[in-house]
């Protein structure tokens, strides 16, 4: 089933482009997230995603040589209407997804959990996610130990805008100097 639309789409496109983050290379700081994910969960499968227009591309993943899907397969299209972690115990049970490739092709995907990537504007741009090729539980102390490493993905996203920002306009301001003559 694919997911609806959020209401803000958008806007929200303009916001996650202005992090000028999607087809960068890999960082240390998103690998390091994904690796303490599938260490907390003990599952086999974590990723940091990001739902473009089409696409669900991945900053950083462990456990698949997938570096983006299309939108409409994607657990987190749905994750990011919610602004809480989404929940699929048992894909194959959910009607979401029981005939999605990645639940019925080779990946086997059985569970899945994911924390939106809010912003400080309110827009959920991605997930943090872990996935299972077995059906699990996943009670309220996990989905707060994910919802807290997605707001550390999100502060790395703005560290990392912020960091830009400065850079372009100490930039400015030099060229501005020798514009002046100082």
């Amino acid at each position: 089933m694919i997911a609806p639309l959020p209401e803000n789409e958008e806007r929200r496109l303009e916001v996650l482009r202005g992090y000028e983050i999607l087809d960068t290379p890999p960082e240390k700081a998103f690998e390091r997230i994904t690796s303490l994910a599938t260490r907390i969960f003990v599952v086999p499968i974590a990723l940091v995603s990001l739902i473009d227009r089409d696409r669900q591309w991945l900053k950083a993943c462990i456990g698949t040589d997938l570096r983006q899907t299309n939108r409409d397969m994607a657990f987190c299209a749905h994750a990011i209407l919610q602004d809480r972690v989404m929940v699929v115990a048992d894909a194959t049970a959910d009607a979401r997804f029981a005939d999605n490739p990645l639940v019925t092709g080779p990946h086997g995907i059985r569970f899945y959990a994911g924390a939106p990537l809010r912003t400080t504007e309110g827009f959920n741009l991605g997930t943090v996610c872990i996935l299972d090729t077995q059906p699990r539980a996943f009670g309220q102390a996990a989905s707060k130990t994910l919802e807290d490493l997605a707001a550390i993905v999100v502060d790395e996203l703005e560290f990392r805008r912020a960091t830009r920002l400065l850079r372009e306009e100490i930039e400015e301001l030099k060229a501005s100097s020798r514009r002046s003559g100082s």
